[in-house]
Order: structure tokens, then C-alpha cells, then sequence
């Protein structure tokens, strides 16, 4: 079984018209993207491998989760996630390699929200809809596939195992 964990951005400052893509994380954004680290090694969800955005948000939120993890997992970093249609992610997603077992991708909405709605079967969807729509800052949505390899993901072909928030985790979460 493979796994892929998409990753929002934590809470950034709001855009100030030098340019979105320089945003930095706020002081709770900080915390959240720490937190999620956390979760997620404490819940063995340690990525072999990570594509993440090069907008600033995207990469100081996964510098401190990933300060989480006994070593760092690789990082690539990907100009195409920054405003990357479900499409684009896709494609990303089917670009891994058969020897990574968790891929995680860190990356913006609409964009990821729309990727894990039309990746996932619609019945693993459901439990977790209110969630799936917006994928909040720092949210993140944990997805199963089979072992047919990345270049066989497909829409429709996942099964969505959870979706996490700093609020659901009950610390943070603006």
C-alpha cells in the first residue's frame, strides 16, 4: 500500500501587495505547521519522499514540521504546486518513484481540496466532507492507494484514511 499526505500551508500573513508567493507564516501558522510535524511522526506517517511549494509559506511550513521527523525526509521543491490544478498534482503524484512508499505533497488551495475530493472513492469521502471542501490551513489529508505503483494514481482511486487540522487536534487552528 502506498500513501500520500497532502499538506496546506499553515497560516500566512495576508498579502500586502509585495507579491503572494514571498507570504510568510504568522506566529500561530508557526505553531500549527510544528504541530502537524509532530502528528504526523508521532502517527509513523514520515514521508520517503516530499514535494513541496516554493512560495515561502509552503516551505517554512514544511522546514518545521519536518523538524518533527529522527532525520529529515527528502525535499524537492516545485514551482508547478503553487496554484497546481488537481490535474498538475496528479501528474506530480504519478512522477514518484516506485521505490517511495509515503509521498507527501505540500501545497495551496483550491488546489489540494479539489485533489483530495477527486482523488478519493467517494465513499471514503464522506466522513470527512465538511473537511475536504476547504482542507484549512494546516490541514492534512492522509490517502491510501494500492500497490499498483505512482503512475497508475488515478481520480477515483484512493481511499481517504483521514483528514487533520489543528483544531481537530484541539491546539490552534485559526
Amino acid at each position: 500500500m502506498r500513501r500520500l499526505i497532502l499538506f496546506r500551508h499553515a497560516k500566512a500573513e495576508p498579502a500586502d501587495g509585495s507579491g503572494d508567493h514571498g507570504r510568510r507564516l504568522v506566529e500561530s501558522g508557526r505553531a500549527d505547521a510544528a504541530r502537524m510535524g509532530r502528528w504526523l511522526a508521532e502517527n509513523d506517517l514520515r514521508p520517503d519522499a516530499t514535494l513541496c511549494s516554493t512560495a515561502a509559506r509552503a516551505r517554512a511550513t514544511w522546514e518545521l514540521a519536518s523538524e518533527a521527523f529522527a532525520s529529515a525526509p527528502e525535499v524537492r521543491f516545485e514551482e508547478g504546486i503553487y496554484g497546481a490544478s488537481p490535474g498538475s498534482l496528479l501528474a506530480l503524484t504519478r512522477s514518484a518513484g516506485d521505490e517511495v512508499g509515503t509521498l507527501a505533497i505540500v501545497g495551496h488551495n483550491p488546489g489540494l481540496a479539489q485533489f483530495v475530493e477527486m482523488l478519493a472513492t467517494k465513499d471514503s469521502r464522506v466522513a470527512s466532507q465538511e473537511h475536504v471542501e476547504a482542507l484549512p490551513t494546516a490541514g492534512v489529508a492522509v490517502l491510501e492507494l494500492s500497490d499498483g505503483g505512482w503512475s497508475a494514481t488515478a481520480f477515483g482511486g484512493a481511499r481517504l484514511d483521514r483528514i487533520v487540522t489543528p483544531k481537530t487536534l484541539g491546539e490552534g487552528g485559526e
